[in-house]
């Protein structure tokens, strides 16, 4: 058994937990505009602000542009990955074509072909340290970081064994180059504002 064998069976053991924890949390007067998610066990409750939309809804906009409207493209919608207690909302995930949600009415992890997450002040060290990790695990093929703090996109690519093994980084306003990804597209960032 290979350490990610070990580590995609805990995963599915927490899953009975995060099923608990999310459906404590649905009963929670949680205020309108703010998301929630499990990073480790770890329940985070964070605003969502216009920087931080308007960047999302240019990258789901890419995306679209893309494939279609009809992609598989999903903002805040739980998804479960590998390690302690993960239950992610991605600001943005993208799924293969053949995905379908489980008996549970989830989506799976392995059809995940695409994640981004955009930088907030209270929950960045979580996108930059847990969430890579267990994206890198899940062999998540194309991570990418929109930082509106450094005014940076940082592209995480080549997963294997729990890290992602190139990166690369760009300024705002430079076009994040994601075509031999299999994302196969290229990002403008001219319009992605800065806090």
């Amino acid at each position: 058994m290979t350490v990610l064998d070990d580590r995609i069976a805990m995963a599915d053991a927490n899953t009975k937990r995060l099923d608990e924890w999310f459906e404590r949390l649905d009963r929670m007067p949680v205020p309108e505009g703010f998301r929630v998610e499990i990073v480790g066990g770890t329940v985070h409750m964070t605003p969502q602000r216009s920087t931080h939309w308007e960047i999302i809804r240019r990258i789901v906009q890419a995306v679209e542009d893309k494939f279609g409207r009809d992609v598989r493209v999903f903002s805040d919608v739980r998804i479960d990955f590998p390690g302690h207690e993960n239950g992610f909302c991605p600001d943005v995930a993208k799924l293969s074509d053949s995905a379908e949600q489980d008996d549970e009415g989830r989506w799976r992890y392995e059809d995940v072909e695409f994640v981004a997450e955009v930088i907030s002040q209270g929950t960045g060290s979580n996108d930059y340290g847990p969430k890579k990790a267990a994206y890198a695990l899940a062999e998540v093929p194309v991570y990418l970081i929109a930082d509106p703090y450094q005014g940076r996109c940082h592209l995480f690519t080549q997963p294997k064994d729990g890290e992602y093994f190139s990166e690369l980084s760009v300024a705002f306003g430079v076009a994040v180059d994601m075509t031999a990804t299999p994302l196969g597209l290229t990002l403008k960032t001219d319009k992605f504002p800065r806090d």
